[in-house]
Formats: structure tokens, sequence, C-alpha cells
């Protein structure tokens, strides 16, 4: 009972027990403050005002649900963007990889190939070489039978000119010149 008595006690305003004189006197404060309330809920009550706040309320959570559910479609599309630009990154870098495989394996090649150049060309120049060498002996043995057919033509003037009358002479020098001529070519 005495539970009963303080949970009343609670409920009940404490300004009620403080005001002096009637309750129900528009001189009590208290109860104009009370009628002023009363009125002022019920006047909110006939303007609707709180359907109007909970249309408003359900208007932004509206208005805040279709920010969520295009922020979510924004992340959701930003995601499979971030998705394909990775697989674009991925199938570069895989490119990339053959691109540079095949320029190692084209300069590899081409190294090769450069090295058989070269060792053709090192033949070739030493054919050419070779090749002026050979010329170059065989000059010089032409020279050297030239001047030894003019030595021993000069000596061989030299004695039949000392041996040999100038008749005989010119006969022996034409054949000389004959036979030289048909020997050399």
């Amino acid at each position: 009972m005495k539970k009963l008595i303080f949970v009343l006690s609670a409920l009940i305003p404490a300004p009620l027990f403080a005001a002096s004189g009637p309750f129900f006197s528009l001189n009590n404060t208290d109860f104009v403050v009370t009628i002023s309330f009363i009125l002022f809920v019920a006047v909110l009550l006939y303007l609707r005002v709180p359907a109007m706040v909970t249309k408003m309320l359900d208007e932004r959570s509206q208005g805040i649900q279709s920010e969520l559910d295009e922020a979510r479609s924004l992340m959701e599309e930003a995601q499979s963007l971030l998705a394909s630009y990775e697989r674009k990154q991925k199938e570069i870098a895989e490119q990339s990889e053959r691109i540079i495989k095949n320029a190692k394996e084209e300069a590899a090649n081409a190294a090769v190939q450069a090295q058989k150049d070269l060792t053709v060309s090192i033949e070739r120049r030493m054919a050419a070489a070779n090749d002026q060498i050979s010329s170059a002996q065989a000059a010089a043995i032409r020279e050297v039978r030239n001047t030894a057919i003019s030595v021993a033509i000069s000596a061989v003037e030299e004695v039949i000119s000392s041996n040999i009358q100038a008749d005989e002479s010119n006969k022996l020098i034409d054949s000389a010149i004959s036979e030289v001529a048909d020997k050399l070519h």
C-alpha cells in the first residue's frame, strides 16, 4: 500500500501540491498552464500536425532510403569498374610480358643473325684479301719475269751484238720477238 501511494505521488505533478487555493480556479497559474497545454495539444491534433510531422518524417525517410539505394548502386558500379580495371591491368601486364619476351627473343635472334652476318663478312673480306694477295703475287711474278726477260734480252743483245753481224742479229731479234709474242699470248 505504501508503494501504491508512493507511485501515485510520483505521478501527480509536484506543482499541484505547491499551488495555493483551489486548483480549478483561473487565479491558479498551474490550472491556466494545464488548460493552455490541453488547448495547444487539441489545436495540434485538430490541424493534424502529428500527421504532417509523420508525413514529413516519412518523406525524409524515403529520401534517405533513396539516397542510400543510390549510394549502394554507385558503390556496386564502382566495384564493377574497379574489377574491370583490375582485369584490364592484368591483361595489359600479361601483354607487356609477352611483348618483352618477344622483344628478348627477337634481340637474341638479331644477335645470332648479326654474328652470322659478321662471320660471312669476315670470310668475304678474307677472301677479298686473299684475292688481292694472289693478284699482288701474280703481278710481282709478272714484273719479275718481265724484268728477267728484259735483262735477258739486254744481255742477249749485248752478247749477240758483240758476236754476230748486223744482218744475222736483225734476224735473230725478229725471231726472238715473234717467239716471245707467241709465248705471251
